[in-house]
């Protein structure tokens, strides 16, 4: 992207570049044909069971003005406008916990004023969208996502982090709510009696743990030792909408004698009922509201703006990392002035607006990797059989696949064509080859091993097309419709939902990450390394990953507590902000430049792991067996689940003449093998007859970095 402060400039070439390639948006979608559905549903279900969430959440705290109608509305609406002629089609748009906790705020404030209250709740709301457009259109024109660069992970992170630390906290606010009696609700109702309502809390516990254990279980279902592969891909991906249905099944078991309203359902209108109608005349009631609170409105717009113009582009940047080697142009200006303008639109009904989701469009990305890499790999084993076939050496086999998929690429006409390729041949097929003379011999599959070979030549590439994003926002829009079997899903399954997406956004934060190293005991810190981790643990003093980390978690928990005061509470963006100077201007004065860089990466760097096992060498030098995983299988390895980054693998450099915490923990940490003049001959006598134990780790290597996360050339 090209930094540009100039007026219009930025909106400019954007539209430019992506008006070029919008015909092949859709053609690129239309040539998937059936298959474009699989990510269509994937995304579908990201997306919809959190907006329905957060419009539970937002009827218990806006006592029944807004719900889950209106959040689904609002993410159908911005995401068909959007997916047609928005700038980047990859962006999934939603209404996230941001809004939904400045909506909060703002309910709080308006409520207990005689002049507002809550019969003009949402018309004073209409004023600060407006107000909030009015400023993202400015940020637009004058070019500040330029600058979007500059929110780096530190304060990514700690966003994010919050923003677990708020999932949670609504998640046991919830629970402890099920043994009360709700708002608005007779308190005479059998149900709500003491006895019922411990059941009834006693229940909801049940349903949310049992949501949230079987969740977390199933989205690691790819790495499971039982089922066909298809059938594992198919629970990881859909694990977590079956066990909301799952759940919800169990909680129609007790229906003898047990009164109606336990356990409490979803508590949201049908569209077409008396009086759902109000919101979308709000537009009508906004000349009532006193113009002291239009103008106040500016307030909460600005932290709003603040939040999007933050949300948005960090949203958009993620689902355009470098390592999805995409082809066409980013859109970020002219986005954020698109995203001004839906702002509006959903002021005006009276809806809460939508903005790019985090990680549902990373994830959105890599759905279409995956099926980018079905669609090549299916292509290129049928030209690789049929080359081997008609008796072709390993050459001609090799130039054929490159034909084959050089003629499925589509060539940007906004571009200089340039030569796409398929990764070279493995070192290893050429030396076997060429050592038994094969080279110019017919090919077979004991030289070139069609499946496994084939996944190691293709590289990441990204079907870019808007039918997917379009498509799965008609089926959120498809749920209002669908509002009466919603009703069904109890409560407290959406609380356990909303602890799954807390804990489920950990994995990938180096935050926390750095929060657990400080609670790793020293003698067991040497683990770390035994596994895949962050390079900054064997670059950065253990001093200044400790000193950064309790400065973040200072600063965490002002900002988490800063939402807990009533009016303040809408201030808490500020915050966020003022991480960028406190980046850029105070924490180079406390840590050298070298480390501060490594502690605070663009890219998600990792470090391959270092073993301390005893090495046994197994004497019938056996060839390790080769693992064959799917496309969904390789992305989930090497991207995060907290932000839906792609894990760099990297060596890492030294950036200190001081000890490393590497050699820190391997010379101080690492387990001592004990000195015995027998551990030669014990080493010996192992090698010449490994255990069953030893001699199936050897035959199974560890999961190792996919060459698909490698940098290539060449993408429709």
């Amino acid at each position: 992207m090209e930094e540009t402060f100039v007026p219009f400039r930025g909106i400019k070439n954007d539209l430019k570049g992506r008006l070029l390639c919008y015909k092949q948006d859709w053609t690129g979608g239309l040539s998937a044909g059936i298959r474009i559905l699989a990510p269509t549903t994937y995304i579908f279900f990201a997306s919809a069971i959190p907006v329905i969430s957060f419009g539970e959440q937002l009827e218990r705290n806006t006592n029944g003005s807004l719900t889950a109608v209106q959040t689904l509305v609002s993410t159908a609406l911005c995401g068909v406008i959007h997916s047609i002629i928005g700038g980047q089609p990859l962006l999934i748009l939603g209404v996230a916990e941001p809004t939904v906790l400045m909506y909060t705020f703002m309910f709080d404030f308006a409520k207990d004023r005689k002049d507002l209250g809550q019969q003009l709740f949402l018309a004073w709301t209409g004023w600060v969208c407006v107000w909030t457009a009015l400023l993202l259109f400015l940020l637009a024109i004058l070019g500040a996502c330029s600058i979007i660069n500059r929110f780096t992970r530190l304060a990514g992170e700690l966003f994010g982090l919050l923003i677990a630390m708020l999932f949670m906290q609504q998640a046991i606010k919830g629970i402890v709510e099920e043994f009360r009696v709700p708002q608005r609700e007779n308190v005479q109702d059998i149900a709500f009696s003491p006895s019922w309502r411990f059941g009834n809390g006693m229940f909801g516990l049940v349903l949310s743990f049992g949501l949230l254990l079987t969740a977390l279980k199933s989205r690691k279902a790819r790495s499971w030792r039982y089922g066909a592969g298809w059938l594992r891909g198919f629970i990881a991906d859909y694990g977590v909408p079956l066990m909301v249905l799952v759940w919800t099944a169990v909680s129609y078991i007790p229906t003898n004698d047990v009164p109606r309203g336990i356990p409490r359902r979803l508590l949201s209108p049908n569209p077409w009922s008396a009086g759902a109608y109000g919101n979308w005349t709000v537009i009508l009631d906004m000349g009532k509201v006193p113009a002291l609170y239009i103008i106040g409105a500016f307030i909460p717009a600005t932290m709003i703006a603040v939040l999007y113009y933050f949300d948005h582009s960090v949203a958009s940047q993620l689902a355009q990392q470098k390592e999805f080697n995409l082809k066409k142009p980013s859109s970020y200006h002219y986005d954020l002035l698109l995203l001004g303008f839906l702002v509006i639109i959903c002021g005006l009904l009276g809806i809460p607006p939508s903005n790019g989701v985090i990680p549902q469009s990373p994830m959105h990305t890599k759905s279409l990797a995956t099926l980018k890499h079905q669609l090549l790999r299916n292509k290129l084993v049928s030209t690789a059989r049929d080359s081997i076939r008609k008796n072709a050496n390993l050459t001609q086999l090799y130039r054929r696949m490159q034909d084959t998929y050089t003629g499925m690429q589509t060539p940007l006409v906004y571009q200089i064509p340039e030569p796409l390729r398929l990764k070279e041949l493995k070192d290893s097929t050429i030396q076997q080859a060429y050592s038994n003379g094969y080279m110019d011999a017919p090919v077979d599959e004991t030289i070139f091993d069609v499946d496994k070979e084939i996944d190691d030549l293709l590289p990441v590439e990204v079907k870019e097309q808007r039918l997917s994003n379009l498509l799965q926002a008609l089926m959120v829009g498809a749920c209002v419709a669908a509002m009466p079997i919603l009703q069904k899903i109890p409560t407290s399954v959406l609380w356990g939902y909303f602890a799954y997406m807390a804990i489920e956004s950990l994995p990938g934060n180096q935050f926390w990450e750095r929060i657990l190293l400080l609670f790793t005991a020293p003698s067991r810190r040497y683990m770390v390394l035994e596994k895949y981790h962050a390079t900054f643990v064997e670059t950065v003093p253990f001093k200044a990953i400790a000193f950064l980390t309790l400065f973040q978690t200072f600063y965490l928990f002002l900002c988490f507590g800063i939402t807990w005061i009533p009016i303040a509470g809408v201030l808490f963006p500020l915050l966020i902000m003022l991480l960028v100077p406190i980046r850029q201007y105070i924490l180079p004065k406390f840590f050298k430049g070298a480390h501060l860089q490594d502690l605070d990466a663009a890219a998600y760097e990792e470090a391959p792991a270092t073993g301390y096992n005893l090495p046994f060498e197994d004497q019938d030098n056996q060839p390790p067996q080769s693992i064959t995983l799917d496309g969904g299988e390789v992305l989930d390895e090497i991207m995060t689940r907290s932000r839906g980054e792609i894990r760099v693998g990297r060596s890492p450099k030294l950036t200190s003449s001081s000890n490393s915490p590497r050699a820190e923990m391997r010379s101080v940490y690492s387990p001592r093998l004990p000195v015995s003049p027998r551990l030669d001959e014990i080493k010996l006598e192992t090698s010449r007859s490994p255990s069953p134990r030893f001699r199936e780790m050897k035959q199974t290597p560890s999961p190792r970095p996919s060459l698909l996360g490698q940098a290539s050339r060449g993408s429709p």
